[in-house]
């Protein structure tokens, strides 16, 4: 490829990575925005609402990133983004004017559509790029997920300053500061960015839709329905999680969500160089084994738990003569009783711990028969899930993901090369319908449980799933192109 024409690779990739950043922070606005509204009174939200409320624009984001997908490889990928800055903006501006929880929902479901910028943004990449270059220049466009950060970790403080004076109204102007925003990434569009189109635009809807026959089509999206869906249901998820379960303040637990979304964006470009140098297979045997052992660990919540301990029986019949705290004669017979242990509660440990002692159950002057129990014994397991422990972990599932996701898309412009916009948008489509359930199914858990950690034992049960099914199709496919090595190992 020429320097010139890479020098403008470069440019369209920096404008696509700045958009989708942008675009991804108003997509996960909800997240922080309805947080803070029932937090603070304005709005009366249930918990299952606000589920829908932070799901509502990513399903619109996902939906429709095929068909702006197709649009992409029809029209080019200037004038699809233009369009779509320009119409997400207007939902935003009007967001202050809602009044209940349906105009909410309303307003929600439109600005999501900047939720597409995504099969945009891969579509439009993928023309100015040749083949050895695919995985970095898609891992790069796609550290614009670190979006997410930016509304997590700013948000919350901008809420905050705009409400000092006004606290009933001071949140209605950072809807307009993210609609202003999109206005500004228009103008910078029609300025500075080449439309171009990939070689396939001149073909028919049905001849663009054929790829998405292919069975491999929809692995692809079941994998990034893991690593981008419950990353993005996730990225506003936590905040709410922090506060209810470590009692956080809403800048502390936006902060913390942070620290999960901007690693997991960032390390997209290196998923992208790590699929190029070692092959987007072996990548996601990595991501996918770690998502298991990441959700397993995070889905113990804090407890107490209470069971029967050893107790003390009595080795011959006779009568309590004596109890004391510590220990009860019976006849001229004495067994020691375990008290109890106040142990100080403890925010720095890591792991549960055991705390064992005996209840006496019999009194002075009684009778008692042999094998009879004079003291029941008491279990309590404490576990204080640690805050920082979870959170560690919570920033190492993110970055195994954001590795995931670049991995995912390595394979699109290696099996379809002409109909990535297509392709792109299905998966993207697959994987966005994460975002959008994904709030949904853990409010439900969580109403259903009562635990938090219900949704870490979801991600779980589909890390496995995704794992299973990625292995079974890599074994099929290797007997298939040596059958003859197979054929032997088997006989052994």
């Amino acid at each position: 490829m020429p320097e010139i024409n890479l020098k403008q690779s470069h440019t369209i990739l920096a404008l696509n990575t700045l958009a989708f950043t942008i675009c991804f922070a108003c997509w996960t606005l909800n997240g922080v925005l309805v947080t803070y509204l029932v937090e603070n009174g304005i709005f009366d939200f249930s918990v299952v609402e606000i589920g829908w409320l932070l799901g509502i624009p990513v399903l619109t984001g996902s939906l429709l990133r095929l068909p702006v997908g197709i649009m992409t490889d029809k029209f080019g990928g200037k004038k699809v983004f233009i369009i779509l800055l320009i119409f997400c903006s207007i939902p935003l501006f009007i967001l202050p004017l809602a009044k209940s929880f349906l105009a909410f929902a309303i307003l929600s479901f439109l600005f999501g559509i900047v939720g597409t910028s995504f099969a945009v943004g891969v579509g439009y990449t993928s023309v100015w790029y040749p083949k050895e270059w695919q995985g970095r220049a898609l891992g790069i466009f796609g550290m614009g997920n670190a979006g997410a950060a930016i509304t997590t970790f700013l948000a919350p403080t901008l809420l905050n300053y705009l409400s000092k004076n006004n606290p009933e109204n001071g949140w209605k102007i950072l809807p307009h500061i993210y609609g202003f925003t999109l206005i500004v990434l228009s103008i910078l569009y029609i300025l500075l960015a080449k439309n171009k189109k990939p070689q396939s635009s001149s073909k028919t809807i049905s001849s663009l839709l054929s790829p998405l026959k292919k069975g491999r089509v929809w692995r692809f999206g079941l994998y990034y329905l893991l690593v981008f869906g419950f990353f993005v249901a996730y990225s506003q998820w936590l905040v709410p999680n922090f506060m209810n379960v470590y009692s956080t303040t809403l800048v502390m637990a936006g902060m913390f969500a942070s620290f999960f979304s901007l690693p997991s964006g960032v390390v997209r470009a290196f998923g992208g160089y790590l699929s190029d140098k070692y092959g987007a297979r072996k990548v996601m045997y990595w991501v996918l084994g770690s998502s298991v052992a990441f959700s397993f660990l995070l889905m113990f919540p804090k407890m107490d738990i209470y069971t029967q301990g050893q107790g003390i029986l009595s080795t011959n019949a006779g009568t309590v003569k004596q109890i004391d705290k510590d220990k009860i004669l019976v006849n001229n017979k004495e067994y020691k009783v375990k008290n109890k242990e106040e142990v100080p509660k403890d925010q720095t440990r890591f792991l549960p711990e055991k705390n064992t002692w005996q209840e006496i159950l019999v009194k002075e002057n009684q009778k008692v028969n042999k094998k009879e129990l004079l003291a029941k014994g008491i279990t309590e397991i404490k576990f204080e899930a640690n805050m920082w422990m979870y959170l560690a972990l919570v920033i190492c599932i993110g970055i195994s993901w954001g590795i995931g996701k670049a991995a995912v898309y390595k394979h699109i412009p290696e099996y379809f090369p002409n109909e990535v916009g297509v392709v792109g948008g299905m998966v993207g489509l697959i994987g966005g319908l994460g975002g959008f359930i994904g709030p949904i199914i853990f409010g439900y858990l969580l109403n259903c449980t009562g635990l938090w950690t219900s949704s870490w034992m979801f991600i779980f049960l589909i890390s496995l799933l995704c794992l299973l099914c990625m292995h079974r199709v890599i074994v099929k496919m290797n007997k298939e192109k040596m059958p003859e090595i197979f054929k032997d190992i088997e006989k052994k």
